[in-house]
């Protein structure tokens, strides 16, 4: 099996795959444009990568309820399902992107680094986490 995890932002996705299905890779901050050219972009990887499941974030408050960011998730996770094959799955990603944040200070890198690849480090930890629990 393999995975691509999405971690959706407004103005950019984390996007993180699994050919192996044991571990989780990086691939990309992608910069949003527009959600034609958004959802193409995943389907052309979906098709590129021959994915079979792929994992949204799932922005949850912290309580566990959800919000605005959580029915934009499945928006897109619904427009995308009607244009792939894959299995569309979810993983909590509450705190990923503290956690992305805390790894690349760590290891030093300057804020304006970041920033380009704070996203797609979220994404490895949503997938890594959701390929722990299968």
């Amino acid at each position: 099996m393999k995975y691509l995890a999405i971690d959706l932002g407004d103005s950019r996705t984390g996007i993180a795959i699994s050919e192996s299905g044991i571990i989780a890779s990086g691939y990309e901050t992608y910069q949003r444009t527009d959600i034609e050219r958004d959802l193409q972009h995943i389907v052309d990887l979906v098709n590129q990568f021959k994915i079979d499941v792929v994992v949204f974030g799932l922005p949850l408050n912290m309580d566990g309820t959800k919000g605005d960011r959580v029915q934009k998730t499945y928006d897109f996770a619904n427009a995308l399902a009607e244009r792939i094959q894959a299995k569309i799955d979810y993983e909590d990603e509450r705190l990923t992107t503290v956690v992305a944040e805390e790894m690349l200070i760590d290891s030093g890198m300057r804020r304006d680094k970041r920033k380009k690849v704070i996203d797609k480090i979220a994404a490895t930890i949503i997938l890594q986490a959701y390929l722990d629990r299968q």
